[in-house]
């Protein structure tokens, strides 16, 4: 299977401008593509894992990739999918995000010798002079066009400001750029994002020609896949230190039984012959499932090694034996006893597990507490020093969240 139709059978491909040039583009290795990244954060999410991945696949069919960062973007509004306006950001910060990201995104993209770039559109945005913009740009759009976009009606009851209104027209401007810089003729984006990227391959076409080669592809569900960077906790991060190995695995291992055979396709480089083996298992079987997604995902974001450990932590913690030494863990101090005791409810809020005392006294009561696999529902319980021993305990809370807790 040619790298074009693998994509569609992955279900990656959502709508294209020109099908066959785009198919004869990237099956021969000769599309320079480029998918953006706002620098909001010093970290990539799990929602980044889908164009991650693509451009992974891309540049190993022999494609060449860029990492466009929205560096000058980011200094106004995005609109798409967005309710409220963002936060505008100071170039120090900007550009230090634009490291990290670069530094994860070394372990999916060769940067190596000409292979990938990483761009700024700060480079040609921040010195764009207004009136020639106008003249050059501002000329191909149409203002009764734009505001058929669904990225500026979702805007329009609240009030759109004319400084996000020029979003459409920002990152049209970026491909024409890169079109003329790189030779990037392909852009990738999600499917709330057809609307900007339809804009850039227009304006090139009409300021260089309708044989400009230049085309559009959206992302099959990127924007649910944007989603999946979410937990009631907060995002799940790419970077060891927000989200730790162990938890990146625990998140994919907890997708929901309808999902993962879709994750397994769109986000893992399984042959698609094993993954269809799998549309067969049921019950239990999707278990493994699971674990085979969350192994796979996080070897590919963290290595082999915290694979394996967060693998085995995992299997100590669910009953399947294993190395506990890995799992996420509370060290407590002599000060926090008294008497040589903890109360269960004080451990539940130090160790994070519940946000207050009197959510963790409502988690007891409801019998979602448990210490080594035993249930605990009488909120007066204490634990002595020697119940946590040398090797400690794993306190759980529901079914998803627990700490190892050991002492000092």
């Amino acid at each position: 299977m040619q790298v074009y139709d693998e994509l569609v059978a992955r279900g990656l491909i959502a709508q294209v401008t020109d099908e066959e040039e785009i198919r004869e583009l990237v099956n021969n290795g000769k599309a320079t593509f480029y998918i953006g990244f706002d620098p909001t954060a010093d970290s990539l999410h799990v929602g980044h894992f889908m164009a991650l991945c693509l451009m992974k696949r891309l540049q190993m069919a022999g494609n060449k990739p860029i990492a466009l960062i929205g560096g000058g973007t980011g200094m106004i509004g995005d609109p798409s999918g967005r309710s409220d306006m963002r936060q505008m950001m100071t170039p120090e910060t900007i550009q230090h995000n634009c490291d990290c990201f670069k530094k994860q995104m070394s372990r999916f993209i060769d940067f190596s010798e000409g292979k990938a770039l990483m761009v700024n559109n700060a480079d040609w945005l921040m010195d764009l002079n207004y009136i020639q913009l106008l003249r050059e740009v501002g000329a191909c759009f149409s203002v009764n066009r734009m505001l058929t976009a669904e990225c500026y009606k979702q805007r329009m009851e609240k009030g759109l400001s004319f400084l996000e209104f020029n979003y459409m027209i920002m990152q049209s401007y970026d491909f024409y750029e890169l079109f003329q810089r790189y030779g990037c003729n392909m852009q990738f984006g999600g499917d709330d994002q057809w609307s900007n990227m339809l804009g850039g391959t227009e304006l090139i076409r009409r300021k260089l020609g309708k044989d400009a080669y230049a085309m559009t592809i959206t992302l099959l569900l990127n924007s649910e896949g944007k989603k999946m960077g979410k937990t009631q906790s907060g995002a799940v991060w790419l970077d060891p230190n927000k989200t730790s190995p162990f938890d990146f695995y625990q998140y994919w291992r907890n997708v929901a039984d309808a999902d993962v055979l879709k994750c397994l396709r769109m986000l893992t480089f399984l042959p698609l012959e094993q993954i269809d083996e799998m549309d067969k298992w049921e019950g239990s079987q999707l278990n493994k499932a699971k674990e085979i997604l969350a192994y796979e995902l996080t070897e590919l974001v963290h290595g082999k090694e915290e694979a394996d450990k967060a693998q085995e932590a995992a299997k100590a913690l669910f009953g399947g034996g294993g190395d506990s030494a890995n799992m996420p863990s509370y060290e407590l101090s002599e000060e926090d006893f008294e008497d040589g005791k903890i109360g269960l409810l004080a451990l539940l809020q130090k160790c994070g597990l519940a946000p207050s005392r009197s959510e963790a006294r409502r988690n007891v009561e409801q019998g979602g507490v448990s210490v080594d696999g035993v249930q605990i529902k009488d909120i007066k319980a204490e634990l002595s020093k020697d119940q946590i021993g040398s090797d400690g305990i794993v306190v759980k809370r529901g079914k998803k969240n627990f700490m190892k807790i050991t002492i000092k």
